[in-house]
């Protein structure tokens, strides 16, 4: 019986000896990984979205594809110079979002401004397009659209007759064909970009309408 529990007891050491301490690594937390790099737009897409632009009479320059940090870019993108009625603040701009926009101020704006304000629009206003941010200028989230130059923001309307009107004062303003002019505006937009947000979407459109070709879309709030 001895000479049975002597051998267990050496056998048990012997194991111990052959598993010893383990030398697995201690697990590193993830590496924060960069936001991916554009890629340069397909050549055939970019002309004939510019093939397209130019067919409202658009007047643009192409500008050189740029990557800049913080996975921000401006690829196939174009500065519009006219589109039939002056939009201020108008940088660079992937060109289907150019085009789209352009598409939406010679149609829809006009028959909406004729049909509700009896005025057509001489110029819109807008609060830019490209700009280096993540959304709605929150630090942590997902990379703002206007990152890639691929969204544009509308924030008021000049009426041929003088009048101004504003996205912060006539969404929920007393007028009730303003309200109708800019709620027909909205869902135009909303037909023609992928991503579309005004007031009723959240408390940082409540000045503005957002509209981008996002691959997040279809999406209209």
């Amino acid at each position: 019986m001895m000479r049975i529990r002597g051998a267990w007891l050496l056998a048990m050491l012997a194991l111990a000896a052959c598993v010893g301490p383990s030398r697995e690594k201690p697990r590193r937390p993830p590496a924060h990984r960069p936001p991916p790099v554009a890629k340069a737009d397909d050549p055939r897409e970019l002309k004939q979205c510019l093939a397209d632009l130019g067919k409202y009479g658009a007047q643009f320059n192409v500008l050189p594809d740029r990557w800049f940090g913080n996975g921000c870019s401006a690829t196939g993108a174009v500065q519009l110079v006219a589109i039939g009625i002056p939009v201020t603040n108008l940088g660079a701009m992937k060109c289907r979002t150019a085009e789209r926009l352009s598409a939406w101020t010679n149609e829809a704006v006009q028959n909406a401004a004729m049909a509700w304000l009896d005025s057509r629009v001489v110029k819109i206003e807008s609060f830019g397009t490209y700009n280096c941010r993540p959304r709605n200028g929150v630090a942590g989230a997902k990379l703002s659209e206007h990152g890639r130059a691929n969204a544009v923001d509308i924030a008021a309307f000049q009426l041929a007759d003088g009048r101004r009107i504003t996205v912060e004062k006539g969404w929920r303003g007393p007028d009730a064909n303003v309200r109708n002019f800019l709620r027909a505006v909205h869902k135009a937009a909303c037909r023609r970009f992928a991503i579309v947000i005004g007031p009723d979407g959240d408390a940082a459109h409540y000045n503005h309408f957002h509209f981008d070709m996002g691959a997040d879309g279809p999406y209209c709030k």
